[in-house]
């Protein structure tokens, strides 16, 4: 096994996202619905609560990173659906006849639903301008959020897949998908600061790698304080090669 043929797997899941893309929107613009509301509605109320710290930010920019967030590893956590679907129906079997190793497919397809929710995300953040959202007017700035996006994206894809090795069936799948999301949504620092939340749970949003990614995305599109960027992405890619390295072990046990 070459680094070419693991490369050419790599850039063929992610052509073959595209198409998908390409060929039926639907589901993007379904599922930018939730995060809409959630700003539109759940965003506009809480902005009139004074009770919650967010350090001069309007509530309904605090929570923006966040909902963007929540977008995207929402795609990247179902992402595993293709899997259990391509395993009863032969199809992965097919796949991976392909002379490239386990660990370029599971890169390549965590890296394909990265490339899905970035664009899932790219359709919601027009509309957060239009709800009033200050973004920070620095392309870098909104370039690299774009990027932190695209990272976590596929860490949460990679645990899709790792899901997916386990689950034999779409329905059990579906159920620990939504019962992951969003215990990590709440245990984060996605709708309000870590310090109000009880000490069990501060622990619990320490190690929940949405934590680091809504901070990040935060201080390149809300805040524009950096200070925090370089231990947030270290720990998002650590989280990243953790996880890819986990999944990769697990995926034998989808085909067997």
């Amino acid at each position: 096994m070459t680094a070419d043929d693991s490369l050419r797997e790599m850039f063929a899941m992610i052509e073959l996202e595209m198409r998908r893309l390409r060929h039926d929107r639907t589901e993007i613009y379904t599922r930018a619905i939730q995060p809409i509301l959630w700003l539109a509605v759940f965003g506009s109320v809480m902005s009139e609560v004074r009770g919650i710290p967010t350090g001069g930010i309007p509530y309904i920019d605090y929570i923006t990173p966040g909902v963007l967030l929540q977008s995207t590893i929402f795609v990247s956590v179902f992402y595993g659906l293709t899997i259990v679907w391509e395993r009863e129906t032969g199809i992965l079997k097919r796949l991976l006849v392909a002379p490239a190793s386990r660990s370029a497919t599971v890169i390549g397809r965590s890296i394909a639903s990265g490339v899905r929710a970035v664009v899932q995300a790219l359709i919601i953040f027009p509309v957060a301008i239009l709800l009033g959202v200050k973004f920070v007017p620095n392309p870098v700035y909104i370039v690299a959020a774009f990027i932190v996006l695209f990272l976590v994206s596929g860490g949460f894809a990679a645990i899709s897949i790792f899901v997916a090795s386990l689950m034999k069936t779409r329905e059990r799948f579906m159920g620990l998908g939504q019962a992951l999301i969003m215990p990590l949504f709440f245990a984060s620092n996605a709708l309000y600061p870590i310090e109000l939340m009880p000490p069990a749970l501060q622990y619990v949003a320490l190690v929940n790698p949405l934590t680091y990614a809504v901070d990040a995305v935060r201080g390149l599109l809300i805040s524009g304080d950096l200070s925090n960027l370089a231990v947030d992405v270290a720990a998002i890619l650590v989280f990243d090669v953790v996880i890819f390295a986990v999944a990769s072990v697990s995926f034998k046990k989808i085909i067997e």
